[in-house]
């Protein structure tokens, strides 16, 4: 006996061979199509409030790399190298290139993105960026962003690259915390590493040192913090304390100005450096909030 067709696999088994044949053909006229069209625009999209890569750059990065693109040949065109060429440049993050089929080369840049400028002991200047790459200073824009000084060893090649040392990597993720929080991106506008290589925060308002230590418990220390400024600042006054430590993630330990008994004034006003503390006093209990 004949075995019964299964006219549904057939049927199957076409489509799949008519579309193979679709799309071959559909390839053939595109790759015929790319040999005649030319290139008659280039369109560069750099999204973005900064500024470290300009339209003109990224010009003359095409030019060096495929010279004059208007006029030319699509097949003519390597933009995989252009790509290659637009992600070697410190500032750039990402790109992609590609071509319609009227013959416009579209170039989408994506600029990176600094969170914190570092300054470190021998005076090297460089930014870390959000993916916590080390990145160049550029000579075209200055970022609004956290400054790191003090005793900061990490070196800079001049070239993106990772962080090495524990303590730029606290920084880092230090400046990410202040970053994410409407308060504290508000609050803090410095950071400074002392001979102990304890993380001071430099507030806005108010003239003392916030002593961090590490990034350790991050997230412990700075809730001690916010329960510190709401409950003990409205009570003691912001010019009460000339450092307010918050290294043991358990309590909160000030250091009270020194006040002249006749005058009532402070005898001593903290500058914006690294200073070594001394001994303080643990703030009241009434002040503190349970963690």
């Amino acid at each position: 006996m004949f075995k019964r067709i299964n006219w549904r696999s057939v049927f199957k088994g076409f489509a799949w061979i008519v579309s193979l044949a679709g799309i071959i053909v559909l390839m053939s006229f595109v790759s015929i199509k790319k040999n005649t069209v030319t290139c008659t625009n280039v369109k560069i999209l750099i999204p973005g409030a900064d500024n470290f890569i300009e339209r003109e750059e990224v010009d003359a990065i095409l030019k060096q790399s495929q010279g004059v693109l208007i006029g030319k040949n699509l097949e003519q065109i390597n933009l995989e190298d252009i790509e290659k060429k637009l992600k070697a440049n410190p500032y750039i993050a990402f790109a992609t290139v590609y071509a319609d089929m009227n013959g416009v080369i579209h170039i989408n840049v994506k600029q990176r993105q600094p969170i914190l400028r570092i300054i470190n002991a021998s005076d090297q200047d460089f930014y870390i960026d959000r993916n916590g790459l080390k990145m160049p200073i550029s000579p075209n824009f200055t970022a609004s962003v956290l400054v790191a000084n003090g005793k900061i060893l990490e070196h800079f090649s001049g070239k993106v690259d990772t962080l090495i040392t524990k303590l730029a990597k606290d920084l880092y993720k230090t400046a990410s915390y202040i970053k994410q929080d409407t308060l504290w991106d508000a609050q803090i506008e410095q950071l400074v590493v002392d001979s102990k290589n304890d993380i001071q925060l430099v507030p806005r308002v108010g003239n003392q040192r916030i002593i961090l230590g590490t990034a350790d418990s991050l997230e412990v220390k700075m809730r001690n913090l916010r329960a510190f400024y709401n409950k003990a600042m409205p009570k003691v006054g912001w010019d009460t304390y000339k450092t307010i430590n918050i290294k043991y993630t358990n309590q909160v330990v000030c250091e009270k100005n020194m006040v002249d008994s006749l005058t009532g004034k402070r005898l001593d006003t903290l500058e914006k450096k690294p200073i070594d503390t001394v001994p303080r006093e643990e703030m009241p209990d009434e002040l503190k909030e349970d963690n």
